[in-house]
């Protein structure tokens, strides 16, 4: 896994693509309710108007736009011999 490609830095360029001009800050930043996994969110302002975005940080360390599933628990069937 390359982390320079999935540091939130990175992705805070990524995405809001910053001029010079802009201001980058994070707004928020805590954890998902339902599992505890971090979250950022990230302002970028600049004169022609400001953008924001959450980032949600995976299990793998990987920070993406899009938060991680859940897991949820599940049930296996098993054939038995006869």
């Amino acid at each position: 896994m390359n982390t320079t490609e999935t540091s939130l830095h990175y992705l805070v360029e990524k995405w809001l693509a910053p001029a010079p001009t802009a201001r980058i800050h994070v707004v928020q930043f805590g954890r998902m309710q339902g599992d505890k996994r971090p979250y950022v969110h990230v302002e970028a302002s600049a004169p022609s108007g400001s953008r924001s975005i959450f980032f949600f940080r995976h299990d793998d360390g990987r920070w993406c736009v899009f938060p991680p599933r859940i897991a949820r628990p599940s049930m296996t069937g098993y054939l038995l011999a006869a």
